[in-house]
């Protein structure tokens, strides 16, 4: 009988141990997860991550206004004049060369999309004026062409073209 006592006593040990493994466990983990939670995004950035713009509205040679990523987006319908005064322009006049085949979308080159923040201090450049009749950063003088390239003023760097793709005809997906 001795034996019997022996083995239900180690069967209760064991199962006691288990038991408070498995309770530690569960405990550490209720413990850690907010603080590994709390790295993760908020559901508002998650949000904004990419949103959907419809252009079909946009007239030609009319400017929007758009908010992503809490960051002002110009879209502009840019006339045939202002495609070919763009492509036209030698990159050797351009402090930060870039052609504007290289700014916009194949078979879409009418679309002009990009960061409505001027590369010098983050300024909010104004549409349609300027020297080059593209966008102008009053706040310090700089002067962006049709395409958003800095041709004059202490900004280093084109107008920043975000990440975006045509869903379709109209439709536009930036992020």
């Amino acid at each position: 009988m001795a034996t019997h006592t022996e083995h239900s006593s180690t069967n209760r040990r064991d199962f006691l141990y288990i038991a408070t493994g498995a309770v530690g466990a569960v405990g550490a983990a209720a413990v850690v997860w907010p603080l590994i939670n709390q790295l993760n995004p908020d559901a508002s950035t998650l949000a904004l991550a990419t949103i959907e713009f419809d252009v079909g509205a946009i007239e030609e040679g009319q400017s929007v206004t758009i908010t992503w990523r809490g960051l002002p987006v110009f879209v502009r319908h840019r006339t045939a004049a202002e495609i070919e005064e763009a492509k036209a322009v030698p990159l050797a006049d351009l402090k930060d060369p870039e052609t504007d085949e290289q700014r916009t979308k194949p078979d879409h080159e009418q679309w002009l999309v990009m960061i409505a923040s001027c590369t010098h201090l983050g300024c909010v450049p104004v549409g349609e004026s300027g020297d080059f009749d593209g966008w102008f950063c009053p706040c310090h003088g700089s002067h962006y062409d049709t395409a958003g390239r800095v041709r004059r003023g202490p900004a280093p760097k084109n107008l920043v073209v975000p990440p975006y793709n045509f869903v379709s005809d109209t439709l536009v997906q930036i992020g």
